[in-house]
């Protein structure tokens, strides 16, 4: 424990009997993004703790179960469904998805060289455009969005892949709120105003909807916002690192 969280504690301590508490200044926030010197930067911080973290899986198998229950209400049991799933560091998500139907064609991605590693995993910084993945894929999925520098522009670029009726399924929970933003993690948005992020980004150019349940390898619960194309979107400025 640090000095400072020894402080955090002794000061609630103290403020606990009136009904009060000293919180960090990222709690007051709605959403948060750090800022890094450089593209390279942010490129060392990511690699640097995809390593560290390389057997550590958020991802839950009752969350991806509920993530195939979506895929096949809107798509069916019989028809083949390709996907990609973003952020996906050992390959768990794809492989997991993959083992719950054989219509499901599922690769992931990762920015870390290590994502070679792993079955059907590909090394590729989500926000960049594939041209071989345009309008091409049934869904996206992902957990990592926090795990961006340039919110706006992955998601963007997500949407991009997705065809005429794709899904794209982001995965959120309250660890992923400003409160849990660093530089390992450099986006926060609270669940609650995710929805509200999403359409100051995207107008009404998509739809979405969403629903809660707690994850199976942790005491949290799980947003999945499930989002839809309207209409084709605006391209944006790549170079753009704001919300």
């Amino acid at each position: 424990m640090t000095f400072k969280s020894i402080v955090k504690k002794l000061i609630n301590f103290v403020l606990k009997p009136v009904g009060l508490s000293i919180v960090s200044s990222k709690n007051t926030k709605d959403f948060y993004l750090h800022k890094y010197s450089s593209y390279e930067e942010y490129a060392r911080v990511q690699v640097h703790w995809n390593k560290v973290k390389l057997n550590n899986i958020w991802a839950d198998e009752g969350t991806l179960k509920r993530v195939k229950d979506i895929l096949v209400g809107e798509f069916g049991d019989t028809k083949k469904i390709n996907g990609i799933c973003h952020g996906a560091r050992n390959g768990f998500e794809q492989n997991f998805l993959r083992s719950l139907s054989e219509n499901f064609n599922v690769i992931g991605t990762d920015i870390s060289e290590t994502a070679k590693d792993y079955d059907n995993s590909v090394q590729w910084d989500f926000h960049d455009v594939n041209p071989a993945w345009s309008e091409s894929q049934d869904f996206i999925y992902t957990n990592s969005l926090d795990q961006s520098w340039q919110p706006h522009v992955a998601v963007e670029t997500w949407l991009s892949q997705l065809n005429e009726n794709g899904l794209l399924i982001i995965e959120h929970t309250h660890a992923h709120g400003p409160s849990g933003a660093s530089e390992m993690d450099p986006f926060g948005v609270k669940p609650t105003v995710m929805p509200y992020v999403l359409t100051m980004w995207f107008g009404s150019q998509i739809s979405i909807s969403h629903s809660v349940a707690k994850k199976s390898n942790m005491d949290r619960d799980a947003w999945l916002f499930v989002i839809k194309k309207n209409r084709k979107l605006v391209s944006l400025m790549k170079n753009d690192a704001s919300l």
